[in-house]
Order: structure tokens, then sequence, then C-alpha cells
């Protein structure tokens, strides 16, 4: 899966920050009457929506990088005192 750039306002905000963000929309939206008025606010929420996965996969990619270069420095080291 290849990395699309982030929206620059979007880009350094966190996985948090940007949930904020969709809650706001949410009480908006669901405080709203006429759903005619509540497109463009539905298609930010569905950009947000795809922003925070995108966001999240990124980082349990990285955490999972990490945690498998962990696993294998601990078992170098496991070998190396084995010997």
């Amino acid at each position: 899966m290849k990395d699309k750039i982030l929206p620059p306002e979007y880009d350094q905000s966190s996985i948090e920050e940007l949930t904020e963000k969709v809650n706001k929309i949410i009480e908006s939206l669901e405080k709203e009457n006429d759903l005619n008025n509540s497109v463009d606010s539905y298609q930010e929420l569905l950009r947000l929506n795809n922003i925070i996965e995108k966001k999240f996969q990124k980082n349990n990619k990285l955490i999972s990088e990490e945690t498998n270069k962990k696993i294998k420095d601990i078992t170098k080291k496991n070998e190396k005192t084995a010997d």
C-alpha cells in the first residue's frame, strides 16, 4: 500500500486531535435538521476518517517493525549466552 501525502492541515495532527475534530463534526451533524446542509460536513467526516485510518496503519507498521527488531536483538543475545 502506497503512502499518500496527507493534507498539510492534518499531516502534523495526532490521531487524538483528528478524533476530536471528528467528534465535533458528528455533534454538529446530529444537531442539523436539514440534511442538504450536512453534505460538506459529512464529506469532511469521511475524509478525516480515512486520514485517521492511514495514520493508524502507519503507526501500527512502525510499532511492528520496532517490535520485530527488538525480538531479533533479544534472540541474538540469548543465542550468544547459550554458547
